[in-house]
């Protein structure tokens, strides 16, 4: 009895290997946005490509991939997709250049907001997180389920910063009436600094700079910039399945509150600014720090050159 106890782990090991049958990870993935969502997907180099890279999501709707325990990749939201007379599929922001639905390959076009995930990695642990580095476009929120480790935790960027985007990053709707996207300092003005090459390619010499800050302000866990690592990645062990949201609703966030209206007055000049909610662990910071530092900071210029 003692030596088939003993033999059984052996036992199933070698029956699941010859049944060929293999671990998998799933990755739920959610569309809470009030528009179509088109995902992207991006296995990692020399990581085979999964059965899907690229679908659509309508409002509320959801799909489940599986991936081997071993795979790493990226996934992110393409939003104003459009297919023109020749077939063709585009999207205004997170294209990924397939010309299809399917990215096949293909990364997403900065700016987006990217899920990042190695599986079984480092002591056997899944690395994820999600970054800002190639610029944001959507809301967005990882979960681990199951798994385990004091760092196995959810991290996304859940407030919109699209709106609080400067405008020399801004990306705008055809029209030029809508920010869609809200390009990195590195993308937009490719310099070494912003971009942490040539001389800044170290973490002693690339520093946050004022751009990438907004990014960290409004969403603390989130990257902001290459060398950004230290609040920025997560792990977890034995997780079975992530979902990734896009724009994660109220519920799904326990400091969700509504905010006030600022008024503040000198003489006959007067200024009043609204913002009605923030969302999860952006809330206090997107709130006050960055309201505070970028609005905030425009007003008593305008009010103290009056």
């Amino acid at each position: 009895m003692d030596q088939l106890t003993l033999a059984f782990p052996f036992l199933l090991t070698l029956h699941l290997l010859v049944s060929g049958v293999v671990a998998t990870t799933s990755f739920t993935l959610v569309n809470k946005c009030d528009y179509t969502v088109w995902p992207g997907i991006l296995s990692n180099a020399g990581i085979a490509t999964l059965p899907t890279t690229g679908f659509v999501l309508q409002t509320g709707e959801s799909k489940t991939v599986t991936a081997p325990t071993s795979w790493g990749g990226r996934f992110w939201g393409r939003t104003l997709c459009t297919q023109d007379s020749a077939g063709k599929f585009s999207c205004l922001s997170g294209d990924c250049g397939s010309g299809k639905l399917e990215c096949a390959g293909n990364a997403a076009t900065p700016p987006a907001t990217l899920a990042e995930f190695t599986l079984d990695g480092a002591g056997g642990l899944d690395f994820f997180d999600v970054s800002l580095v190639d610029g944001y476009n959507v809301p967005m929120l990882v979960a681990p389920q199951g798994g385990s480790g004091d760092n196995c935790t959810s991290t996304g960027c859940v407030g919109d910063l699209n709106g609080a985007c400067p405008s020399e990053l801004r990306v705008t709707s055809v029209d030029g009436k809508q920010s869609v996207a809200c390009k990195s300092a590195c993308e937009a003005f490719g310099s070494p600094q912003y971009c942490c090459s040539g001389a800044y390619g170290s973490p002693t010499t690339c520093k946050p700079s004022p751009y990438s800050q907004i990014f960290k302000n409004a969403c603390p866990r989130a990257y902001s910039y290459a060398y950004d690592d230290k609040t920025s990645t997560f792990t977890c062990a034995s997780a079975a399945a992530y979902t990734i949201t896009f724009c994660p609703s109220p519920s799904s966030n326990p400091r969700y509150f509504l905010l006030f209206t600022l008024t503040v007055k000198k003489g006959s000049f007067v200024f009043t600014a609204k913002y009605e909610r923030c969302g999860n662990w952006d809330s206090r910071i997107f709130c006050s720090d960055l309201f505070f530092h970028f609005t905030l900071q425009q007003l008593f210029t305008s009010i103290t050159t009056k």
